[in-house]
């Protein structure tokens, strides 16, 4: 197998964090190929190696799979422990990446990823409230019922891939997600969420759209990006 995962800027791109960090958390190997967002649509520059015109996607031989759920599903038909063994978790894990995939849509549109700072928001309105509370009850929830380190168990799955870019969100902007921030502090220690951070501040790349999100969400009080 000849893996090539095509993913854009790290400080920014949430949807491409996701593959990135269940390939490297299971140790499969892939080529790592960045084509950074530039300005605020990439779309026909990005058409060229996507069918959608996004991030990320999935280069296999002749074989083109896009979108951050398929490439998922596509690795899980090919590779062990990207879903839990018990069944029970395995359906806990599921039901929550396809609820994060779905969903979530004022903690995506309020609290834009962005790794290198960290932001003072001002009161979240009813939305962000609600969405932050369930996030809170998913990750209480999956380390109650399955004894943690991770939201499913004992070893990283694709849930924790998924809500991976969330612990980030959840840091930049001082989110209060309870007894979840055991499971936050855990993976933003992941070895491979570290090289994904290092990676991420020491981008030169900005881009204007995603920063005018930031400067939109609340003020800035920290920037850890080194260029």
């Amino acid at each position: 197998m000849a893996y090539t995962l095509i993913t854009a800027n790290r400080n920014y791109s949430s949807w491409s964090l996701r593959p990135w960090l269940l390939l490297r958390a299971l140790g499969i190997p892939f080529t790592d190929r960045v084509e950074p967002f530039t300005k605020p649509s990439n779309y026909d520059e990005f058409r060229a190696f996507s069918p959608t015109g996004q991030v990320p996607v999935l280069l296999d031989g002749a074989a083109t799979v896009w979108d951050s759920l398929g490439i998922t599903l596509y690795i899980a038909d090919r590779h062990e422990g990207v879903w839990p063994g018990d069944a029970t978790a395995r359906a806990f894990a599921q039901c929550a990446v396809a609820e994060m995939h779905g969903g979530f849509s004022a903690l995506r549109g309020q609290c834009t990823m962005n790794v290198g700072v960290r932001v003072k928001m001002g009161p979240h309105d009813a939305p962000l409230t609600r969405d932050v509370a369930r996030v809170r009850e998913i990750f209480e929830q999956g380390l109650e019922r399955f004894g943690g380190p991770f939201l499913a168990g004992a070893q990283f799955t694709a849930i924790d891939a998924f809500f991976a870019p969330v612990a980030y969100r959840i840091r930049t902007y001082a989110l209060d997600v309870g007894r979840g921030q055991a499971w936050v502090d855990d993976i933003l220690a992941h070895p491979a969420m570290q090289q994904w951070e290092a990676e991420a501040l020491a981008e030169s790349w900005r881009e204007e759209s995603h920063e005018a999100e930031l400067a939109a969400a609340g003020a800035l009080i920290a920037d850890y990006r080194q260029a």
